[in-house]
């Protein structure tokens, strides 16, 4: 059972040893989930750095990541519609759909969610927000 719910950018500085990344392998090693629409963010990310998407997500299954140690959940029709709800309270902080996704998750899991986003403290989300802490 995971007790935390990773958003894209705290995967990233994981899988990248960016600063904070110590914070979000406490996070894994604890069980973690991500929303498949998340993975899909950090897959898409890594086009950016010209890593090939299929070649990390098996090199995150081999290292037990995924598939392990973090859970993939599915982004469900009640995800989109808490999605959709989201957009209006957060548009002012400019959460994307993806920062949206991850909330909705946690929420529907009634989990913390891990973000190097400082703009989540400002919203009231009905969700615990660990910001990973960047040095």
């Amino acid at each position: 059972m995971p007790s935390t719910v990773l958003d894209a950018s705290a995967l990233l500085a994981y899988l990248y040893d960016e600063a904070g990344a110590e914070l979000v392998a406490d996070a894994i090693a604890g069980g973690s989930a991500i929303s498949a629409v998340n993975l899909a963010e950090v897959l898409g990310r890594a086009t950016d750095r010209d890593d090939d998407p299929a070649q990390l997500a098996g090199q995150m299954v081999d290292r037990g990541l995924l598939c392990g140690a973090v859970s993939v959940e599915s982004f469900t029709d009640k995800d989109a519609i808490e999605v959709a709800r989201l957009r209006p309270e957060t548009r002012s902080q400019g959460l994307s759909l993806g920062d949206r996704a991850c909330i909705a998750l946690a929420r529907r899991l009634r989990l913390p969610a891990l973000t190097a986003d400082t703009a989540w403290s400002q919203l009231d989300l009905e969700v615990e927000v660990e910001l990973q802490q960047i040095r």
